[in-house]
């Protein structure tokens, strides 16, 4: 009979059968996520760059030329059709990933969202072929329609379909949140004539990119939030706030005594009030209802847009 090892000090003799059990119930559980580049053949006028392999740590991706999607569900039973699209920061040099992609997807999760992180092109490494002024806004308009698409197998309720947002990752959101999000009619891919608008933003420490010089009376509910002693997007949470209020339109911000850049989702933070932010999201999704569950026959309005 096989035995495991339990910290180091006893073993724990059972059944072959039982590790098997054991084995595949935590492939299972590393496994519920699924990866979707954004087109199919590459990125359009970059197709050549498709399969050059990105460049990873344990925190940071860089040298993505085939963006993509990678979706994690929540725990069997617990889904409300509300999905989130989620955009790392790192400066348009690089992703940080794990802090800021995977550790808010897992957040996520617990309240019954639908996570997606999207690799995007990065405009400032070193020797990029994209533009600040294209790239990320194409890769994030696929990313929105990439997922309404889904909405069926996925459960999504493409009306609460909303984006988060890191530093530059905040910057891509803004690259879309504020047009129209209308898709082309006539394009041959059908992905490509869905609407591409979230319909609420959550902005931390957003980079001070794409702020429009008027927020719309339509643009998506916002949650914002900023440390003071950020001295590059503390600015920028106030004048969205600003902006926010002159249109009427629903918006909460938060301004952190403490916190400075790149805090993540607070958990390496010393001050209790970084540490708990992400409550401050749950409870502005909960308080706007975008948690709510999915009532049964309702229709994804969106996809009409």
């Amino acid at each position: 009979m096989p035995s495991i090892m339990i910290s180091g000090f006893f073993q724990i003799r059972m059944p072959i059968i039982f590790l098997l059990v054991v084995c595949s119930s935590l492939l299972h559980a590393q496994s519920d996520s699924l990866v979707l580049p954004l087109w199919k053949n590459g990125a359009p006028g970059f197709e050549n760059r498709k399969n050059e392999p990105e460049e990873a740590k344990d925190y940071w991706v860089k040298n993505i030329n085939n963006p993509s999607l990678t979706v994690f569900f929540p725990p069997a039973g617990t889904a409300n059709g509300t999905a989130v699209l989620i955009c790392p920061g790192g400066g348009h040099r690089l992703l940080v990933y794990k802090a800021e992609g995977l550790d808010p997807a897992k957040y996520l999760n617990t309240l019954g969202i639908t996570a997606i992180i999207l690799k995007y092109r990065l405009a400032r490494e070193p020797n990029s072929p994209y533009s600040l002024d294209k790239q990320p806004q194409e890769d994030a308009y696929r990313a929105m329609r990439l997922v309404r698409s889904h909405y069926k197998e996925w459960k999504i309720d493409t009306s609460r379909l909303g984006m988060l947002g890191f530093s530059a990752g905040g910057e891509v959101v803004d690259a879309i949140a504020f047009g129209s999000g209308n898709g082309n009619p006539q394009a041959p891919d059908p992905v490509d004539r869905l609407n591409g608008r979230p319909d609420f933003i959550m902005q931390v420490y957003p980079g001070p990119l794409y702020i429009p010089d008027t927020v719309p009376h339509d643009a998506p509910p916002a949650f914002l939030l900023a440390a003071n002693d950020d001295a590059c997007c503390s600015v920028t949470v106030i004048s969205l706030l600003e902006k926010y209020r002159q249109a009427k339109v629903s918006v909460e911000a938060h301004i952190l005594a403490h916190g400075d850049h790149g805090f993540n989702m607070g958990n390496r933070s010393s001050f209790l009030s970084v540490k708990s932010w992400p409550g401050l999201m749950a409870n502005w999704l909960l308080d706007n209802k975008w948690v709510a569950p999915v009532q049964p026959g309702h229709d994804s309005e969106n996809l009409k847009k």
